[in-house]
C-alpha cells in the first residue's frame, strides 16, 4: 500500500517537465529578445556618436571657413555658434513636434522586436 501512494501518476510527471520545459523556453525568448533589443541599441548608438562626430566636424569647417571669409576668427566662430543658437530656439519652441517623430520611431522598434519573438518557429 505504500508503495501506490510513493509512485505519482505519468500525467502529473508530465505536466512537471511540461510546466519547466515552458520556463526555459520562456527565458530563453526573454533574453533572445532582450539581446536584440540591446544590439539594435548599441548599433544606433554607434550610429549616433558617427552623427555627432560629423557634425563637431562639419561645425569646425563651417567656422574656419567663415573665419576666412570674414578675415576675423572670432567672426567666423561667432557665426557658427550664432547659428546654432538659431537652431536651438527653433527646437524649444517646436519640441513637441520633434518629441512625437522620435517616440513613435522608439515604440515601433521595440514592438518590431517583440513581434520577431512572438512569430512561430519553423
Amino acid at each position: 500500500m505504500e508503495e501506490a501512494k510513493k509512485e505519482t501518476p505519468p500525467l502529473f510527471d508530465q505536466l512537471k517537465d511540461y510546466a519547466e520545459i515552458k520556463l526555459k523556453l520562456t527565458k530563453y525568448k526573454a533574453i533572445d529578445s532582450g539581446s536584440a533589443i540591446f544590439a539594435s541599441i548599441i548599433g544606433d548608438m554607434f550610429v549616433a556618436i558617427s552623427i555627432m562626430l560629423v557634425f563637431v566636424f562639419a561645425s569646425f569647417t563651417l567656422a574656419f571657413y567663415l573665419a576666412e571669409v570674414f578675415q576675423s576668427d572670432w567672426k567666423g566662430f561667432g557665426c557658427t555658434a550664432l547659428l546654432y543658437l538659431l537652431i536651438t530656439i527653433i527646437i524649444k519652441f517646436n519640441k513637441a513636434g520633434f518629441e512625437k517623430p522620435i517616440a513613435s520611431a522608439f515604440v515601433m522598434k521595440f514592438f518590431k522586436n517583440k513581434q520577431e519573438d512572438d512569430r512561430p518557429a519553423n
